[in-house]
């Protein structure tokens, strides 16, 4: 069948995308790499399509199917997709991804290359021809083509050359697809999944919460926008959750199990009663992080698989709890994140805990009593706060501590609650002892990035201070709002304020900040504070965490990164990531930014970009699989030289 049959096809209902199909994920060098070989008449590879009743097809999309047989696309989404969006010059109705990627084709007629539209190169050009332009337009667009070239000399020679390459071009709409069909009576979803699995076991394989979801929407086909839905709103608040992640709420609320297999044989209104309730207590949870926590963002939101587990006690009190018992839940989250209870063995440790609550009947002294025989002991000590970075477990509870206890800001002597008004009154990370002072006295990154050197101060408090040193703006602060550094866990000795002491600064400090996390955390345990001297204390691992985010401006420098690789059609990867021991959950390192299933998801290799970090962290990267860059150039120009799969299973 030639390409434009397909999109014709596409357009009539009798050809779509099953509902267990991810989105699309191509990026532009994919797009522009096909085109390249169906131009010069390379193979391209096949279709493989699956054949049954439109009366019962699952389908991607709000587009009707045509009554009768459909084909619904097993493998080529993403060749088809490109082809559609650029020859159509709009995303077909089954779309799901970013449509950049196949925006703004060009192709120039002289060295007959395809690219994507640069206003300085190509702009009043007449050889850069939009590709889309012209296949919408067909044989009249190369009339007007031929004219605007004929109007310059300088291209009146190769006219006749440039006529060809644009039918050539114009050509690639009658380019055939050889088309295989799985059909028959007995291809139910579940062996078209195995057969769509087999087919994709190099390229974008479906995942156990993909299967489900496929499932679910077979009964429900608008599963998934429902959920989207929800995943837009908390990404609008500041929190940025995947699919997977909330169907494990859902999960937990109707099955009480971690496993998505517990699932498959759920109705879809179970599903549909189940996903309101976890949304409704996925709310609440985040509202008590953030109302009482003070954790308020997606930066500082750790243990989020914690959450799944919450919502599950959640709805075995029908969403309603007294202060005490909410307290107490918190006061197991922030646990949770301190220890990375859930950065190993998610699902079993998830699966661990709802049974916990199953057996006691919703008691979370169980889950606390669990949590402290897992870690030996759940008292903050000074030693907790060795880490450094903003991807450290113990980031969150610095920010949880100055929201909590109302902190004070150095500027303005206001104390630093949520919802501050103001440009200059976002809360940003403040190097107590400036960072290019202690760089220059010759301290290592771990030490100036300590997290005993961090607090958090508005914008403009920041900006106010500037590179000077404690010794000589604290003084000036202490004048303007006494008490204001004490409320921050500043040390009172002033010799400590020196730059020769700052080490001996940062060990006063993280007693001071021990003491205000074990004041917190007893506040959520009301008359049960005894919990925490129960045991001995927690282990306090002896080494320096490698990796990590330095300061904002690096923080910043990655999210735009991350900004970036989304505008060219790839999904965002992972900032701050946790890289940890997978038998024991210890945190051995923070990765800056990672896409640990590929740019290209589940089609390229584990990508880590690591700023500023040494040998030996590359060399634990590497050794964990991740392919590392060290600049942002470096990462952009892997980017943007990714290479379309050659098999046609990862198209």
């Amino acid at each position: 069948m030639n390409i434009t049959s397909i999109l014709d096809y596409i357009d009539n209902g009798l050809m779509a995308l099953p509902e267990f199909q991810r989105g699309y994920v191509w990026g532009r060098e994919q797009v522009r790499g096909l085109f390249q070989s169906l131009y010069r008449g390379h193979p391209v590879g096949s279709l493989l399509v699956w054949a049954t009743s439109a009366s019962t097809a699952a389908h991607r999309g709000d587009g009707k199917l045509a009554p009768g047989v459909v084909k619904l696309l097993l493998d080529g989404q993403q060749r088809i997709t490109s082809l559609y969006g650029v020859i159509r010059g709009e995303p077909p109705k089954f779309f799901d991804g970013n449509a950049k990627s196949f925006t703004e084709l060009r192709f120039n007629l002289a060295t007959e290359e395809f690219a994507f539209y640069q206003p300085i190169k190509m702009r009043d050009d007449p050889l850069w021809i939009d590709v889309t332009q012209l296949m919408k337009s067909g044989n009249a667009g190369v009339g007007t083509f031929i004219n605007n070239l004929n109007s310059d000399p300088e291209h009146t020679a190769q006219l006749g050359e440039y006529v060809g390459r644009l039918n050539q071009l114009l050509g690639i709409r009658d380019k055939h697809f050889h088309i295989e069909e799985v059909t028959g009576s007995d291809k139910t979803l579940d062996v078209v999944v195995d057969i769509f699995n087999r087919v994709n076991s190099g390229g974008t394989k479906l995942s156990k919460g993909d299967l489900a979801l496929a499932k679910i929407c077979a009964d429900w086909p608008e599963a998934r926008d429902t959920m989207k839905a929800s995943l837009a709103r908390w990404r609008e608040a500041g929190y940025d959750f995947t699919l997977d992640w909330l169907l494990r709420s859902v999960n937990t609320v109707l099955t009480g199990e971690a496993k998505f297999s517990y699932l498959h044989d759920r109705t879809a209104e179970e599903i549909s009663g189940a996903l309101a309730r976890a949304v409704r207590h996925t709310d609440t949870a985040l509202n008590m992080i953030a109302g009482r926590l003070g954790l308020d963002h997606n930066r500082v939101l750790f243990s989020r698989f914690a959450i799944p587990v919450m919502v599950r006690f959640l709805d075995m009190n029908n969403g309603r709890l007294d202060g005490r018992t909410r307290d107490k839940l918190l006061f197991w989250y922030v646990q949770s994140g301190m220890w990375g209870r859930f950065s190993a063995s998610t699902e079993s440790v998830i699966d661990k805990d709802l049974g916990i609550l199953e057996q006691s009947g919703g008691n979370l002294d169980k889950l606390i009593d669990e949590l402290r025989l897992s870690q030996g002991g759940l008292r903050v000590e000074p030693g907790h706060f060795h880490s450094w970075s903003i991807g450290s477990r113990f980031y969150p509870i610095l920010y949880m501590l100055t929201r909590m206890t109302e902190a004070v800001d150095w500027e303005n002597g206001v104390a630093l609650k949520r919802d501050m008004l103001g440009k200059m009154s976002g809360l940003e990370v403040h190097h107590i002892f400036p960072k290019a002072q202690l760089y220059k006295a010759g301290y290592s990154r771990p030490e100036v990035n300590a997290l005993g050197n961090f607090c958090f101060l508005t914008k403009s408090a920041n900006l106010a201070i500037s590179d000077r040193l404690p010794e000589e703006y604290f003084e000036k602060i202490e004048a303007a709002h006494p008490g204001a550094l004490r409320s921050q866990w500043v040390p009172e000795d002033r010799q400590l304020w020196r730059l020769e002491n700052f080490r001996d600064f940062l060990e006063a400090r993280k007693e001071l900040l021990a003491e205000a996390a074990n004041t917190c955390l007893k506040s959520l345990l009301h008359d049960d504070a005894d919990v925490l001297e129960a045991s001995a204390s927690a282990r306090i691992s002896g080494s320096v965490l490698l990796g990590g985010i330095a300061n904002e401006d690096e923080a910043r420098e990655l999210e735009e990164l991350n900004a970036w690789v989304e505008s060219q059609g790839y999904s965002k990867g992972e900032i701050a990531w946790d890289l940890v021991d997978e038998k024991t959950g210890e945190q051995k390192a923070v990765l800056d930014l990672v896409w640990p299933d590929g740019i290209q998801k589940e089609l390229s290799e584990p990508v880590a970009v690591l700023l500023g970090e040494g040998p030996e962290l590359l060399a634990m990267a590497s050794e964990a699989g991740f392919r590392c860059f060290t600049s942002v150039a470096a990462a952009k120009a892997y980017v943007a030289k990714l290479e379309r799969p050659t098999s046609a299973s990862a198209a």
